[in-house]
């Protein structure tokens, strides 16, 4: 819940790539404020902007449209909920009735395109009445591969663009995420984020997935390892990554793709 010591004024964001759709998010919060005081504190025009904008202070809630350039309000939600102190999400969408019936469970609210002035209010309520905050399951959401991963560091949260990794390696219960300049720990399962990414990492060894447009050949290993006969180089890093022979064939399929 929102402490009584704050809930007087909601400290909302707006997130929306139509500069006109946010204008009217302003205003109908304005027309709105003598039944629930907010203060716009900061707008963005899609999800990399309102992360960034988010760590400079915290937001009672987020007002977020899910049709977005470079990432969407769906990822959105998904990392904020990876948040210490998530704020509330509400989906602002021009989707219908039907496909928007998806999120009912999955945040505190939907508004649908051209928002109203009673839904908006009805929504921002639920927020002062203490709703569910975004660490809700999000998994009925329609699940698009995301464009970038989360790892928690020092205190903050940092994003990590899908299309810098290099190779995603689990040890234990984290897995490496691997790009040209530095290591990454993500809190995922390796098999979580196969399914995801599938079409963009192709799976060596039970532990390593490498990303496709990161392997350039492949070489005989000169470890005694009786699993793993050969290994992948990738552009850009020295390292080399084991292929086992399970997943050879595969491998040996895909480095007919790379010579050819």
């Amino acid at each position: 819940m929102i402490p009584e010591t704050v809930a007087s004024v909601l400290s909302v964001m707006i997130v929306d790539d139509e500069t006109p759709a946010r204008a009217r998010l302003r205003d109908l919060l304005a027309d709105i404020a003598p039944d629930l005081p907010s203060e716009v504190v900061a707008e963005a025009e899609n999800g990399l902007q309102a992360l960034a904008a988010i760590e400079q202070r915290q937001v009672d809630v987020v007002l977020v449209d899910i049709r977005m350039p470079r990432m969407d309000g769906i990822e959105l939600a998904r990392h904020l909920a990876e948040l210490e102190q998530p704020p509330a999400v509400i989906f602002v969408t021009a989707f219908d009735a039907y496909a928007v019936r998806a999120f009912e469970l999955n945040a505190i609210d939907y508004l649908l395109k051209p928002v109203r002035a009673r839904r908006l209010l009805a929504a921002l309520q639920k927020v002062r009445q203490g709703g569910v905050r975004t660490r809700m399951p999000l998994a009925q959401l329609p699940q698009a591969a995301r464009s970038h991963l989360s790892c928690h560091e020092r205190g903050r949260l940092l994003l990590i663009p899908v299309a810098e990794i290099l190779y995603l390696k689990a040890d234990l219960k984290y897995v490496t995420a691997r790009t040209r300049n530095r290591d990454y720990l993500l809190d995922e399962s390796l098999t979580h984020l196969e399914r995801e990414f599938g079409e963009q990492f192709i799976r060596l060894h039970r532990s390593v997935l490498a990303a496709r447009e990161a392997i350039v050949g492949f070489e005989k290993s000169g470890t005694d390892d009786a699993e793993t006969q050969w290994q992948a180089m990738l552009r850009d890093i020295p390292e080399r990554l084991p292929v086992s022979r399970r997943q050879w064939p595969l491998a040996k399929s895909y480095a007919r793709q790379v010579a050819s």
